[in-house]
């Protein structure tokens, strides 16, 4: 992990709507964290491949993911933020298109990367079909998205108004499993010790308290603000494969091969 996402500072940031996270946001800061362990944990296996990452987002992760592969097509349906990623990742190919028809032939990319994204699906089952096609025999698809246990808990829909279907660890690998996929590892990000002690001086979840504050559209408080800003990507941990600590997980993380 001898590299992170990088924050564009020559470019228009986009707008933060709530749908994707944006880097260099000071109260955003944590959600970029968390996702960016998910990016810095599985870009070793994308070493020398080429990767599609399939709904890219604002481009930071596929800009990392650009360090270490030989090629990475970013693609996103939204046109801003396609425009965007071109202008700010240079080192990536930015592709607008759409996730349920990958505009790629069969057996054309080493890796698909998903995170934080086949929540956000209608027709979940198909877009793993077209990572199937697109994958080579034997490629690798690394896929994130929240814990449906933890991040919506008791519930049958999502809190999240952009996400339609949010899964468990054991949804997530029998939705894979039924694509076709073989699941090489299935784990979980959660909190490491110093976001232990974060919660705890926040009433038992930093989400938590981020959350209430936003949805009481309140000045932040300048404790928790501070403690925000402080979180990294080290903060967080990733699981082993073992099926009562993915339940307990923030997300999910696997990488299931073609």
């Amino acid at each position: 992990m001898g590299y992170r996402a990088r924050v564009p500072t020559d470019t228009t940031p986009l707008p933060l709507t709530g749908e994707r996270t944006v880097p260099g946001i000071l109260h955003e800061n944590y959600w970029f964290r968390r996702h960016e362990i998910a990016y810095l944990h599985l870009a070793e296996h994308c070493a020398d491949a080429v990767v599609l990452e399939a709904g890219c987002g604002e481009g930071y992760g596929a800009d990392l993911l650009a360090g270490v592969a030989r090629h990475v097509i970013a693609l996103d349906y939204d046109a801003l933020t396609a425009a965007h990623v071109a202008k700010a990742y240079p080192k990536v190919t930015a592709v607008r298109g759409n996730l349920a028809a990958l505009p790629l032939p069969d057996g054309a990319v080493d890796v698909v990367a998903n995170l934080q994204v086949i929540e956000h699906l209608w027709d979940q089952e198909g877009f793993l079909a077209e990572c199937r096609r697109v994958l080579r025999p034997g490629g690798l698809l690394l896929l994130t998205t929240p814990n449906r246990i933890t991040f919506s808990p008791g519930r049958d829909t999502p809190l999240n108004p952009f996400h339609t279907r949010e899964l468990s660890g054991a949804e997530l690998a029998g939705l894979l499993t039924d694509a076709g996929f073989t699941v090489d590892f299935l784990g979980g990000v959660h909190h490491g010790p110093r976001l232990a002690e974060l919660d705890a001086r926040f009433g038992g979840s930093i989400i938590d308290a981020q959350i209430e504050v936003a949805v009481a559209n309140r000045e932040w408080p300048a404790e928790l603000t501070e403690a925000v800003a402080s979180v990294v990507a080290a903060d967080f941990t990733v699981s082993p494969d073992d099926a009562d600590d993915i339940d307990a997980s923030l997300d999910l993380l696997a990488i299931a091969r073609a």
